[in-house]
């Protein structure tokens, strides 16, 4: 199926090609017998099926630009690939993923605090992420997210004593991520400063 699109796909450019290659000849043919009537009088009627034939070249042009525009995929937004979820040739219906698309710049780690310490986390406040995979480097963050409910710590959690407690889930969103060095995925932890003459510690658990 994949060579079958393909050659649709070259049809239309092919198509596509010829299209303005008429329109090109129709703009001269008319300017030409303008030019002529000028000099020579060529006849009105001449004139008009020259018009109406470029017309009809452009209106040509435009539906062919518009099945070869078809062919190509615009993401909503700017953003890294992260995944292909479909393979070339593979019919899909309208409004189907193709591919996992990630701004970088935007990414957020979610962490859980325990219920009987979400009091004291509120909205703005500063973190900084850490992670296994860059031991030497400190990612500052701010608190964006606190939800309003609690909820069982995720399977996540490495022991099951952490697993069976009530949490709220926070979000912290990177302030910056140098190099895209941090992506969906990357295991973190992070440390939620709520007393600002408190020096910055790193995670102890």
């Amino acid at each position: 199926r994949g060579t079958v699109e393909a050659r649709r796909a070259e049809q239309m450019r092919l198509a596509h090609t010829a299209a303005a290659a008429d329109l090109r000849q129709a703009t001269q043919g008319l300017a030409s017998a303008r030019l002529g009537h000028n000099k020579v009088r060529a006849r009105e009627n001449d004139i008009v099926a020259l018009e109406a034939g470029l017309r009809q070249a452009e209106a040509a042009a435009r539906e062919v630009a518009s099945l070869v525009d078809d062919l190509n995929l615009r993401a909503p937004a700017g953003g890294v690939v992260l995944s292909r979820l479909r393979e070339a040739g593979e019919l899909v219906a309208a409004g189907t993923p193709i591919f996992d698309l990630v701004d970088l710049d935007k990414l957020y780690l979610k962490v859980y605090v325990p219920e009987k310490q979400i009091g004291q986390v509120r909205l703005g406040l500063p973190a900084r992420i850490h992670s296994d995979a860059f031991p030497q480097q400190v990612f500052p963050a701010t608190t964006r997210y606190i939800a309003s409910q609690a909820e069982f710590t995720p399977k996540e959690v490495q022991t099951p004593d952490e697993r069976v407690k009530l949490t709220y889930a926070v979000k912290l969103y990177l302030d910056a991520n140098p190099e895209h060095r941090l992506s969906p995925g990357v295991p973190a932890d992070a440390v939620i400063r709520w007393k600002e003459q408190v020096p910055w510690q790193a995670p102890h658990w």
